[in-house]
């Protein structure tokens, strides 16, 4: 540690930083795609014939119980951290 600059908070702060400046978009996001997971449309009928007529009647693909439960603990601490954060800057002495 120099006098000019305190490396060992300029660290802290990168961190901190990253964490929830990339982390926690990270973890919306992946809350998001939990909620609505990729995979082949099923048309609703597998009778009917297929065709650009049947794209509008395609079946996407439901999170489940599971990932609804995950993206919903995602979404909890993403809000957990928000209210974290609001809590230490209107507590700050």
């Amino acid at each position: 540690m120099n006098s000019w600059v305190n490396l060992d908070a300029v660290w802290k702060i990168v961190v901190v930083g990253l964490v929830t400046g990339a982390g926690l978009p990270a973890l919306f996001a992946l809350g998001l795609r939990l909620l609505n997971p990729s995979g082949p449309s099923s048309p609703s009928d597998p009778s009917a014939p297929s065709g650009p007529a049947d794209e509008a009647a395609a079946v996407r693909p439901t999170a489940g119980p599971v990932g609804s439960t995950l993206a919903g603990l995602l979404f909890a601490l993403v809000l957990a951290a928000i209210g974290w954060g609001i809590y230490v800057i209107v507590n700050h002495r």
